[in-house]
């Protein structure tokens, strides 16, 4: 899942996406509005975590500029306003849901999930080829008796090969499922995360290679 958290406290951006990253979720960070804006018109987000409160275009607007685009991105709105009127007024912008500050991160991140599930179809939380079983709720990887301890980031390429069902995902795609904004598209990170998580799951082997074509879990 993309994720794009809009929040002009920059200690609070950075610990919202830490903590989304820790759920396995790939996480970019914008300060104000109109950042918010040009991210969402080149990047397919599956949630944005919007304040309301933003410098240079306001959360409303952002939200509505989002809701004018139709697209399928869902919106969770975060503000420091709790009365009932003010959280009604968000939802009848566009937003799919209402969060007030403070909040507790669990039912931010139990939110944000259940968002994004109802982008599209509601992915399964056990994933399974043979003996290899990944668990991607409690982030937990088993192969056989064995549990294998994994990066953030091997877990993330690792659920994204088995969600792909047996098709081919190629470095690219990884690069932008996985990675953030930032990433090298010449980068040979994917390849490097591949063979980690060959050397860590063990024989026999679970992934394949394509030449230059990308990878598979059969």
């Amino acid at each position: 899942m993309r994720v794009l958290v809009v929040e002009d406290d920059r200690e609070l951006a950075g610990l919202i996406a830490e903590g989304l990253r820790d759920q396995a979720m790939v996480v970019d960070v914008a300060y104000d509005g109109v950042e918010a804006v040009t991210r969402v018109e080149h990047t397919p987000y599956d949630v944005v975590v919007l304040d309301r409160d933003l410098p240079l275009l306001h959360g409303d607007a952002v939200c509505q500029a989002l809701v004018r685009a139709e697209r399928l991105t869902r919106v969770l709105m975060l503000t420091a306003a709790a009365s009932v009127e003010e959280r009604v007024d968000g939802l009848m912008l566009g937003a799919d849901d209402y969060l007030g500050k403070p909040f507790a991160f669990a039912e931010l991140v139990a939110r944000v999930i259940a968002l994004g599930r109802r982008r599209g179809t509601r992915a399964p939380t056990v994933l399974r080829r043979g003996d290899l079983v990944v668990d991607v709720g409690r982030h937990q990887v088993r192969r056989g008796d064995r549990f294998v301890h994994l990066t953030r980031r091997e877990f993330a390429v690792l659920v994204e090969l088995l969600r792909a069902d047996g098709q081919l995902v190629s470095a690219e795609e990884l690069l932008d499922r996985v990675w953030d904004e930032h990433a090298d598209p010449f980068s040979t990170a994917p390849r490097t995360t591949i063979k980690n998580l060959r050397a860590k799951l063990g024989p026999p082997e679970v992934i394949v290679t394509v030449t230059g074509r990308g990878y598979r879990v059969p």
